[in-house]
């Protein structure tokens, strides 16, 4: 079977750990590194192997895929004259800046047959893979995911940036359309948001809250689910999950605290948890999750068969994210007509005078297409 012919688009931190990746793989021929910057490109094309070019399009008749791990800002322009040119794209998230930049490319791909697959990796993460049957039917999410600036991805707030994973965790679960969002966040920086929260209510009645942060003294990965089945805490980094399954007796509604004698009582101060709580902890070994999304997208190109994070759940994932910053945007920080509102706290725009002017009320959350 010919190898899949494949170029890295972008030769930065993860560009060159995406050529690393596929130069040492049988199945795939690393044809090229495409980067503007000469002395980037040139390094990883030196570290794998494979020919070092400026423009990306110089290696379109000669690549059957490719790996974009470009700038967010630049995924649009990029992905579309890949997938117009008939090449498998594996385009680092966030899928694109905005949901019609997103639906532009999910439709590309479609009209060329092309896989377009994005690269959420925590999907590949084996704490969340080993939990997934405890996960069935959430209805209550927590997560955080904060870490200090790395100066990179500065053309995206920390929503696009951070946050877009947990979104992507959080509908691959909950698979009903969002009622409402509500989020505020703060420019720390002086550009993007930098810091974010958001509350997620479902139409089947599961609340999500998210909170990220990208200037935290904290680097933290982590996520909780409460289900009808369990409790399951994850924790990204460390790859651990602890499960709590309740027992028939509490799930039933059987189990009375009123109603215990003062043996029993005795007795459950000691064994309460044990008996009803019992927690179960699976710290899973480690697992290159760049080279598992990678199986997963040269499989694809192979099988004609959907990745695990298509483009239409990339897409979603930016749309809910695009509801996510206008809702940013317009929170208000006090209750002054002009006072403060967005995550720059500046002053907001006054409304032109004139008994017919109002303010236009924001669009109604994203919503999402049921599974079918």
């Amino acid at each position: 079977m010919r190898a899949v012919r494949l170029a890295v688009v972008g030769a930065g931190r993860l560009g060159g750990f995406h050529a690393q990746k596929a130069a040492a793989r049988r199945d795939v021929a690393l044809v090229g590194v495409a980067d503007p910057a000469a002395e980037a490109r040139r390094r990883v094309a030196a570290d794998c192997g494979c020919r070092p070019v400026a423009d990306y399009r110089d290696l379109i008749g000669e690549i059957d895929a490719a790996i974009v791990a470009a700038p967010t800002r630049l995924h649009w322009e990029i992905g579309l004259e890949l997938l117009g040119a008939g090449v498998h794209v594996l385009m680092e998230k966030p899928l694109a800046r905005t949901a019609r930049e997103a639906g532009d490319l999910v439709a590309e791909a479609a009209r060329r047959g092309a896989v377009l697959q994005v690269g959420h990796v925590e999907r590949f993460n084996p704490a969340f893979t080993s939990a997934a049957a405890e996960l069935s039917g959430a209805k209550y999410i927590e997560a955080v995911r904060t870490s200090g600036f790395t100066f990179r991805s500065t053309d995206v707030g920390v929503v696009l940036d951070l946050m877009i994973h947990d979104l992507d965790l959080v509908l691959s679960l909950v698979r009903g359309p969002v009622r409402r969002i509500d989020a505020i966040g703060l420019s720390v920086l002086g550009g993007h948001e930098d810091v974010a929260h958001a509350r997620l209510e479902f139409e089947d009645g599961c609340v999500a809250a998210l909170g990220a942060s990208r200037v935290s003294y904290e680097a933290a990965r982590r996520m909780s689910v409460w289900s009808p089945a369990a409790f399951t805490a994850i924790d990204f980094a460390a790859r651990k999950t602890s499960i709590v399954r309740p027992s028939d007796a509490l799930r039933e509604g059987k189990f009375d605290v009123n109603s215990l004698s003062p043996a029993e009582v005795d007795h459950y101060r000691a064994h309460l948890l044990e008996e009803h709580l019992p927690l179960e902890v699976l710290q899973s070994e480690a697992v290159d999750a760049l080279a598992a999304e990678l199986d997963d997208f040269i499989e694809s190109i192979r099988t004609a068969r959907l990745p695990r994070v298509s483009g239409e759940q990339g897409s979603e994932a930016v749309a809910v994210a695009e509801q996510i910053l206008a809702s940013i945007e317009s929170h208000r920080w006090d209750a002054a007509e002009d006072g403060l509102s967005g995550p720059h706290l500046r002053p907001r725009r006054g409304v032109l005078p004139g008994p017919h002017w109002q303010r236009i009320a924001s669009s109604a959350p994203h919503e999402r297409k049921e599974a079918g």
